[in-house]
């Protein structure tokens, strides 16, 4: 299929000018996006995708392009100042990258991690959230609910850290909270998963103002997704994504091992346990 380029406002952002600076150095040199992506090699939908702000370029593409063109540090500068933009789209970047992730290592201080939400769990969360409708709610349970489905075909390897505090904070009834510790439970130590429970005791750590997900990709790359209040953030730069896996390892020494933390599961459970109807 014939790649049309669409307009492209350069001075929307740093990565809309990276693309378009991309576009235009690549059409002076009259060269097509096969041609670039064998000269930087690349793929020819990476580039076209760059060239439309669609997709944040590769950490190790600026200088590929700085070579090519002889443009000194021209792109180096464009991605250093593209890469500490919050672009709006950066969570369908992340989902994609998920997508693709050969391992999946997550650490979530108030919720069990979305991938390993049962269906009624995910109901409540999302209701919790008090800004969708009905039919809103029921579309992301669905989303959520497929997803889980597509990566059970073939389940990247995944590692848990939960903060005590999801174990223990009640979400929706007893009986869904009981259910969702039991499916939790059978995940903690299985061939393709991993999860350790950070308990109180622990005290301190760096992580405990949000979510964190580490994404491990086919060619041995890796992506940090960190999650806050208000903001979330997509880091792809190395020295960026060494930072958060520091603090995640840090944070895998303090946790419970997977049987100590089975055994603080279950524990929790019995706060949940379905109420027996007494005999009339």
């Amino acid at each position: 299929m014939k790649f049309t380029p669409r307009d492209l406002n350069p001075y929307v952002s740093a990565r809309h000018y990276f693309g378009s600076e991309q576009r235009r150095l690549r059409e002076t040199a009259k060269l097509s996006l096969v041609q670039l992506a064998d000269v930087v090699n690349s793929s020819k939908s990476t580039l076209a995708r760059i060239e439309t702000a669609e997709l944040m370029p590769p950490p190790d593409l600026p200088s590929r392009l700085d070579a090519a063109f002889g443009t000194d540090e021209h792109f180096h500068g464009l991605y250093q100042l593209a890469r500490r933009e919050a672009h709006p789209d950066q969570y369908r970047r992340f989902m994609d990258l998920e997508a693709q992730a050969e391992t999946i290592e997550n650490y979530e201080p108030q919720v069990v991690p979305g991938p390993l939400q049962t269906e009624a769990y995910a109901r409540v969360l999302f209701k919790s959230l008090d800004c969708w409708t009905a039919e809103q709610i029921e579309e992301h349970v669905a989303a959520r609910m497929s997803r889980q489905a597509q990566q059970s075909e073939a389940p990247p390897y995944r590692w848990a850290i939960i903060d005590e505090s999801v174990i223990r904070r009640q979400a929706g009834s007893r009986e869904c909270m009981y259910e969702q510790l039991a499916s939790l439970l059978e995940q903690v130590d299985t061939p393709h998963s991993k999860v350790q429970v950070v308990p109180f005791n622990a005290g301190l750590h760096t992580l405990m103002s949000g979510a964190l997900t580490l994404l491990t990709l086919p060619n041995g790359s890796s992506v940090a997704y960190e999650e806050g209040i208000k903001t979330s953030h997509l880091y792809e730069a190395a020295d960026a994504v060494r930072m958060w896996r520091r603090q995640y390892e840090v944070l895998r020494a303090i946790a419970l091992s997977p049987a100590e933390s089975a055994n603080l599961i279950r524990k929790a459970m019995e706060a949940y346990q379905p109420c027996e109807t007494p005999p009339s």
